[in-house]
């Protein structure tokens, strides 16, 4: 992918390439819902947090926020890996990638809220790290990764308030 930068432009490659990364990592963050959900009676029990968005808006977000991270891992690999910084900044969103999958079982799967807010601060540290090298390579990638940011941190305040509250 490095001919995008020696030209300087953008073509139907560049575009496949894109693609390729924004239905990769939606359907990598898309895949522990095949496990686990929120439609199980141990979760219709709990009591729920106030800040408990309506159950629509994850597919929503979730979705928003993945085709960002998509776009995001696309401007940064694009540099090519020999590119100084690429090859870190691609092995955290890697990490921080098998962490955030790592939650769904965790909170969901063996239904535990403490494991569930134990990956979760995980993550909050590798997206914030993620952000952080991904602004050597390319500032718009680590700009389209800010959303995703707030949003897991919202998640850790919501997990946290889900343990607070049943745990």
């Amino acid at each position: 992918m490095e001919h995008a930068v020696d030209r300087g432009g953008f073509d139907g490659r560049d575009a496949l390439w894109a693609l390729l990364s924004v239905v990769g990592v939606n359907a990598v963050g898309a895949a522990p819902a095949l496990l686990a959900g929120p439609d199980t009676a141990w979760f219709a029990a709990l009591e729920k947090p106030s800040i408990y968005p309506p159950g629509w808006a994850f597919g929503v977000v979730w979705t928003l926020l993945f085709t960002l991270m998509g776009l995001a891992l696309y401007l940064v690999a694009r540099r090519g890996l020999s590119a100084p910084g690429v090859r870190t900044a691609v092995a955290l969103f890697v990490v921080q990638m098998a962490v955030n999958v790592t939650w769904t079982p965790a909170f969901f799967g063996v239904q535990n809220l403490l494991a569930g807010l134990a990956v979760i601060v995980v993550l909050d540290v590798l997206v914030a790290a993620t952000i952080l090298a991904f602004d050597r390579v390319d500032r718009r990638a680590a700009l389209l990764l800010v959303p995703y940011l707030a949003w897991v941190l919202f998640a850790t305040a919501l997990n946290y308030r889900f343990f607070a509250l049943n745990g």
